[in-house]
């Protein structure tokens, strides 16, 4: 007989299987929340900015009430009333231009295309080339003497079919297509072609973008100067290309070439400087960084460097950048985002925070000053008003107050080989009782596109802290192959997926158990959605002497399956034997543990025939499992409340009821 759907066991919320009872559920997660955030005032403050005779103002609420400072020396100034001018948001803009259209600038000339096979000036036409058509966009020179025109490999997109079951405003199932490139597809490759008006054609020199990925960002640069990205196929080139169309000369301004893979959408970028100069995002050094090249001669120069890494650019306006950076003080986690200012003429770099943790600016309407607000999870947040001139503290604004006794506990031991430090976070469970022991889940995400601990202080860690409200150890870390702690470290992950950095976890997890006796390691399993589901099964087929259960949602199980731009990334182009190699699908043979899986039927994202064929592989290999094949679920429905709930009754099954033990 199943009681309550709500029991109250040792201070946790422990779900049982009853019809009906989610909402429940979720409304137990929802009073643990608020009481949760109720412990800590002032966790974000809401700034606002008011000029008066002349002299800038920082309003905001806090808990004692309305507050205003003077922007100038940080001293309390009487409330004017009024709602203030909002933060000033910083633009980043890349260093192109675009303009299209079929009629030129001196509006004298009009192109005209037909049926994508022919384009005409005047009295010439142009066939486009077998297997070829022509695409719909023109881009003019200045002068109105030459046009450039895209060339289109006229080649089929994979189409994947989909059947929602049940549409909210139809009884009958209804049918969409998703144009879906996938690993090792062919591309309909774009290839800039440039026509002056008397009908003579230039093309770029085809050894310069050879297996192109994409071409793209093109535009006029002047009268004569056509420029252009290129990344390769594979992701090993990228190169910032100019045809001159006067010579008909195709040349390299800058490039990047790598033999495993150039993280090109998070570590390149260029910005147009004054003077030809151009301010270039580069990893080449092993580290993300800023260099100055000169765009005539190629000469290049370092602006930043060292052992950390450039986060983002966040403005680039006359001879400043503002960029946010992580890893630059050694005495702390070198995932914290932090904020510095460079003059890109000079050199000088000049630091905008201080605080050990993860920095959030605001900005006043001039951007004189600022309001960063940094944290950590063990560390609520504190709000400074600072100068940007130098960087100088103005005021403390606020430090927030109280304390939340379930904050995670951060926790840092060596990697496999000893070589890096593996930073990770550990959830206790409410009621946490240190005589007791607790089952230990892992919510894991090991994409190499990003770092997923959380570094900023949080009441509330969604998901994870239902699963500490339910009777379980929670902990997350970044092991190797993930993004922020330079090149080497990022590309442990290239053709070797299925890595997902578990040598590191299972040490961090053991090393942190030896401290910490609560946590029962005959009890470890692991759950995640997209990539962090590709992990989760990976972990019980390779790794099932350490993880004994998983839940794996919308997973990408076969990297082939899945879309081009995000595999062909870490996994390379021309497909090889890596790619079965890392397949979750081709070994569930491996399988030892207890396994739920979910998908949503339109997940547009990640192919649900992904998590279908491990499905078919499964039942083929006789091997025991649980799914979930959600009608109208879209990508992520691992974390819809029903899901959830069902996640958290499958943990608490596979671990003898959830409880201490």
């Amino acid at each position: 007989m199943r009681f309550a759907c709500l029991i109250l066991m040792a201070g946790a919320l422990v779900a049982q299987g009853e019809h009906g009872s989610t909402d429940s559920l979720m409304e137990g997660f929802r009073k643990l929340a608020d009481e949760r955030r109720a412990l800590v005032k002032d966790e974000r403050l809401s700034v606002t900015w008011e000029k008066r005779e002349g002299a800038w103002f920082c309003l905001f609420n806090d808990s004692q009430g309305k507050v205003e400072v003077s922007c100038a020396d940080g001293s309390p100034a009487e409330r004017k009333g009024g709602m203030g001018k909002k933060s000033l948001k910083l633009e980043s803009k890349s260093g192109f231009k675009d303009w299209s259209g079929f009629r030129s600038w001196d509006q004298k000339h009009s192109v005209s295309i037909e049926k994508g096979k022919t384009v005409s000036l005047g009295d010439w036409k142009a066939e486009a080339p077998e297997g070829w058509i022509w695409d719909k966009r023109i881009q003019w020179s200045k002068n109105s003497r030459f046009f450039q025109i895209t060339r289109v490999r006229d080649v089929s997109e994979r189409e994947v079919h989909y059947i929602r079951s049940s549409p909210k405003d139809s009884l009958q199932p209804e049918h969409f297509i998703n144009r879906y490139p996938k690993a090792g597809d062919e591309l309909r490759d774009r290839v800039p072609v440039i026509f002056r008006i008397d009908g003579k054609k230039m093309e770029i020199d085809s050894k310069m973008i050879e297996n192109p990925y994409s071409i793209s960002k093109v535009h006029w640069l002047d009268e004569n100067r056509l420029r252009f990205e290129f990344i390769e196929r594979g992701f090993g080139k990228y190169r910032l290309l100019e045809l001159n169309v006067e010579t008909g000369a195709t040349r390299v301004v800058a490039e990047e070439v790598d033999e495993k893979f150039i993280h090109v959408f998070d570590k390149c970028g260029w910005w147009s400087l004054a003077g030809g100069k151009i301010l270039w995002r580069s990893e080449r050094d092993g580290w993300s960084h800023l260099y100055l090249i000169d765009e005539t001669s190629g000469e290049r120069k370092h602006l930043t460097k060292g052992n950390w890494v450039v986060r983002g650019i966040n403005q680039v306006k006359g001879d400043e950048v503002i960029f946010s950076l992580s890893g630059y003080h050694a005495d702390q986690d070198p995932y914290q985002k932090h904020w510095a200012t460079l003059n890109w003429r000079s050199g000088k770099m000049m630091m905008l925070t201080e605080g050990d943790g993860t920095h959030d600016l605001q900005w006043s309407p001039d951007g004189s000053s600022y309001v960063d607000r940094w944290s950590r999870p063990d560390h609520p947040p504190v709000h400074e008003l600072r100068r940007k001139s130098d960087g100088k503290l103005i005021a403390e604004l606020s430090r927030a107050s109280g304390k939340d006794a379930m904050m995670p506990e951060r926790f840092v031991t060596k990697d496999r080989e000893g070589r890096y430090d593996i930073h990770g976070l550990i959830w206790k469970p409410v009621g946490f009782d240190s005589a007791k022991k607790y089952p230990v889940v892992e919510n894991i995400y090991a994409g190499p596109h990003g770092a997923f601990v959380p570094k900023d202080w949080r009441s509330w860690h969604g998901h994870i802290s239902e699963m500490t409200a339910s009777g379980f150890v929670v902990v997350k870390l970044d092991g190797r192959g993930t993004n922020y702690r330079g090149k080497e470290f990022q590309q442990f992950a290239y053709k070797n997926l299925k890595d997902s950095g578990f040598p590191d976890r299972k040490k961090w997890i053991s090393e942190a158990a030896e401290s910490r006796p609560w946590m029962d390691l005959e009890r470890v399993g692991l759950y995640g959605g997209s990539a962090g589901g590709q992990s989760t099964l990976a972990a019980l087929l390779w790794h099932p002497e350490f993880y004994k259960v998983g839940a794996a949602d919308c997973g990408c199980h076969d990297n082939r399956m899945d879309k081009i731009w995000w595999n062909e990334q870490w996994m390379d182009w021309p497909l090889d034997e890596s790619y079965a190699a890392n397949s979750n699908t081709e070994h569930v043979k491996l399988l030892k543990g207890k396994l739920f899986l979910s998908v949503g039927e339109v997940d547009t994202n990640v192919d649900p025939s992904s998590t279908m064929q491990v499905v078919d592989a499964l039942i083929r290999a006789d091997k025991d499992f649980e799914f979930y094949h959600v009608p109208n679920g879209r990508h992520g429905v691992g974390e819809s409340s029903y899901m959830r709930r069902k996640r958290i009754e499958f943990f608490q099954r596979a671990f003898g009821g959830g409880l201490t033990r």
